[in-house]
């Protein structure tokens, strides 16, 4: 079929083209325009007022009450949700805690904590973690799951996350209830 000059004048061909297919970027680098992830630096807002909280319902295995201060939310370009939230134990015991969401990787981050002073204190360790495999974390999936980050986008005011808070559901997110 091919003779052996012929197939001598092809092989470099060949090398070329498999040359240049390994040079190309590849499909998806090409048109890939996303810059990497920064995130916004976090304002703290004033210590919460106890008579404005929105409580949440929060399916728990513990006796928990969880509430949000809508005067603390915030949605930023960055794709976080920030707001203060309120923890009280069955037997009492109150935590205060300024945080976010990041609604693209189902994360949060603590950024402050309440003290009794009505002041805010920095953490301990304050970096994203994942709210998939923590179990104390149910407050905070059900804010991220069910209520300000549908389909893992945040949602787009502050008005539109206080109205799902207060309606204790977010119409694009359909859920089975028990």
């Amino acid at each position: 079929m091919f003779n052996k000059s012929s197939l001598m004048a092809i092989t470099p061909l060949f090398c070329l083209l498999i040359a240049a297919c390994a040079a190309k970027k590849e499909f998806k680098e090409a048109f890939d325009t996303e810059k990497p992830w920064t995130e916004q630096l976090a304002q703290l807002p004033p210590y919460p007022d106890f008579n404005n909280l929105i409580p949440l319902n929060v399916q728990t295995s513990a006796d928990y009450q969880h509430a949000v201060d809508p005067e603390s939310i915030s949605i930023g370009d960055d794709g976080v949700v920030r707001f203060t939230l309120m923890s009280r134990s069955s037997a009492g015991a109150m935590n205060i805690s300024y945080e976010g969401i990041r609604c693209a990787t189902n994360e949060r981050k603590l950024y402050a904590i309440g003290r009794d002073d009505k002041t805010w204190s920095k953490p301990k360790v304050s970096e994203w973690q994942s709210l998939d495999f923590v179990r104390q974390f149910y407050a905070h999936r059900e804010l991220s799951k069910n209520l300000l980050c549908p389909d893992k986008h945040p949602v787009r005011t502050k008005e539109e996350a206080i109205n799902v808070l207060k309606a204790g559901k977010n119409p694009a997110v359909f859920r089975f209830v028990k």
